[in-house]
């Protein structure tokens, strides 16, 4: 074995159907490549400098024709791929994602595509590593309301700062933070914007708040300042935007997050990914109803 580790990602595409019956049923995508003969999930490669969850989203709008909305992490699988005499490892990362609009057309790269029941798809599956994330999906909450906690973009010295620390602002590099932030956030489909009511922290959204044309709103329960004392109020709060099926980005600050994603997710009973809490990173919490279901990190895509 030889080579660098293909990076790749996709997602499991899924809508709910009508029937005469009042049941609505969940339906998920399968497709046919020719060049493999073979029935799997939508997925592919990404792109030098793409994310992995813009390549999800593109490789599976390229291969379906659909545009989907993204919901819970199914994680990755790991499995070893040979090309011209060269076996390399592939890492495929990918989501829930509920088709929202579009329509198939066939192309070289793909010649069917099938909607089925989840029990039809896990027969025609070609490979395991399908069935396996299938399986994931099957095993967890269809619709999930998403809370994508931020840590804000590097501010300036704290010690080197005169004024009120609360109007501490962001660096030339914390802007760019900020704006890359947009590039991630922005393929979730974000209905709310919250901030902790420090200026870097709000600084840190705005970029998204004017992409997405939404407002800022500010609570101090999420700032350094009103955390202390009121953690079971914040945790509260969090549950709440969690259950309301949206998606919603809350920026916060590095002495409240790793308290308030350790407490929820200790009483939830959710394994949590090892992650350092790097400026710019985000926390993406997926919940049923009030209770955590799964978390996922994700760095910052530039490093302070």
């Amino acid at each position: 074995m030889s080579g660098s580790v293909i990076r790749a990602a996709g997602g499991v595409v899924w809508r709910q159907v009508a029937t005469p019956n009042g049941d609505h049923p969940i339906e998920i995508v399968v497709i046919h490549r020719p060049r493999y003969d073979d029935w799997s999930m939508p997925k592919g490669k990404l792109a030098p400098g793409e994310t992995d969850v813009e390549g999800a989203i593109r490789e599976v709008f390229e291969e379906t024709g659909y545009r989907v909305r993204l919901g819970r992490p199914l994680g990755r699988v790991r499995y070893l791929k040979t090309s011209g005499g060269v076996t390399r490892p592939k890492i495929v990362r990918y989501w829930a994602m509920q088709a929202e609009s579009g329509s198939f057309s066939p192309t070289r790269e793909v010649d069917e595509l099938a909607w089925m029941t989840p029990g039809e798809a896990e027969k025609i599956l070609t490979h395991d590593h399908d069935r396996d994330i299938l399986q994931r999906f099957v095993r967890g909450p269809v619709l999930t309301g998403c809370v994508l906690l931020v840590r804000h973009a590097l501010a300036g010295s704290r010690t080197k700062w005169e004024g009120d620390d609360k109007q501490r602002p962001l660096t030339e590099t914390g802007w760019r933070q900020a704006e890359e932030l947009v590039r991630l956030l922005s393929r979730f489909e974000v209905q709310e914007i919250i901030s902790a009511d420090f200026l870097r922290c709000i600084q840190t959204v705005s970029p998204l708040a004017e992409a997405l044309g939404l407002e800022v709103k500010e609570e101090e329960l999420f700032s350094e300042l009103g955390y202390p004392g009121q953690e079971h109020e914040t945790l509260g709060r969090l549950r709440d935007l969690g259950a309301s099926l949206d998606t919603t980005v809350v920026c916060s600050q590095g002495g409240v997050i790793p308290g308030l994603v350790e407490r929820l997710a200790l009483e939830d009973h959710v394994d949590l990914p090892e992650a350092s809490n790097r400026k710019g990173s985000v926390w993406a919490l997926n919940f049923e109803g009030r209770r955590l279901f799964s978390a996922e990190h994700f760095p910052p895509l530039v490093e302070s």
